[in-house]
């Protein structure tokens, strides 16, 4: 069986001069179609735009009203980070849907992969930091209640703490929110999670590595999820343009590769999303998360 890769050309959009590479899903697309290794192995597929019944599990209707009809205020499109337009809306509400089919395909194959998704700084009633919805609230809450699974486990590996997803999910018994993150970074309120590792400037392999085998093995045990939602950013990256980490492309291949491999020990479906990326060398990010997605196939793919 082919690992389902969910995907949408619409992902790119033009944001003008701005440190966030949309264009990445592409070029990541088209390194992954290239490899001989992997294209027999996977297959693309396209996003349906998430619902606003699915919306509305997580988000407040003002706040998809004000995203629907372009009534946000000047102090929200600043904190969003980001130029409003309707290309912009629509990518984020088919981004939601990408996420959902991952989640689905992981609970069906074993494995789901979104080359897109993973905006946890989206708050139930506005955007920041670059992301407008949080889809891996909207595709948990989801999957939760229509009781498709019992529980699921958040392990956010990006650079910075999930404040939007630590928020929704405070008080959230099913569901539990791991992140590991630049303690010195945005953003500069962190809602608590379930645990919360915060890394000092500059932590190097060795320490971000050790941090995981101490304590995701144990999390599993102990909560028993029935889902494992990866979010695979790449800005933990020595090299990132707005993080202080110094992981390398090697670590961070080890990094997944352990998460994948803690997945299919326990027998945890895995789904994955990208998150973010901000390589000096956009070679070096796409690289990275054609990385992840490559490891994630070869792992729990069959």
């Amino acid at each position: 069986m082919k690992t389902k890769i969910v995907y949408t050309d619409k992902y790119y959009i033009d944001i003008g001069a701005h440190v966030f590479p949309t264009v990445k899903y592409r070029l990541i697309k088209k390194k992954l179609s290239k490899d001989l290794s992997i294209i027999n192995k996977i297959t693309f597929v396209e996003p349906e735009k998430a619902s606003d019944e699915d919306l509305l599990r997580v988000h407040t209707a003002d706040y998809i009203d004000k995203l629907k009809y372009g009534k946000l205020s000047l102090e929200e499109i600043l904190t969003l980070e980001l130029p409003y337009s309707k290309k912009l809306v629509e990518g984020s509400v088919l981004c939601c849907g990408g996420t959902i089919h991952a989640v689905e395909a992981a609970l069906a194959d074993g494995l789901g992969i979104h080359l897109g998704g993973g905006f946890h700084h989206a708050f139930p009633d506005h955007g920041e930091g670059f992301c407008v919805l949080n889809d891996i609230a909207v595709a948990i809450k989801k999957a939760i209640e229509e009781r498709k699974i019992k529980k699921a486990l958040i392990i956010d590996c990006d650079l910075h703490q999930g404040n939007g997803t630590a928020h929704i999910f405070q008080n959230e018994s099913r569901v539990f929110t791991f992140s590991i993150h630049q303690e010195n970074n945005y953003p500069f309120y962190k809602p608590k999670g379930n645990m919360d590792i915060g890394l000092a400037d500059r932590a190097k392999d060795k320490e971000y590595l050790g941090h995981l085998e101490k304590n995701i093995p144990k999390i599993i045990s102990d909560f028993k999820p029935e889902l494992l939602m990866y979010v695979a950013g790449a800005d933990p990256y020595e090299h990132d343009q707005i993080g202080n980490l110094a992981l390398t492309i090697d670590g961070l291949k080890k990094r997944d590769s352990f998460i994948y491999t803690q997945g299919k020990n326990y027998q945890v479906p895995v789904s994955v999303v990208l998150a973010g990326g901000y390589a000096v060398r956009q070679e070096d990010m796409v690289q990275i998360q054609f990385n992840t997605i490559k490891t994630a196939v070869e792992i729990c793919g069959d």
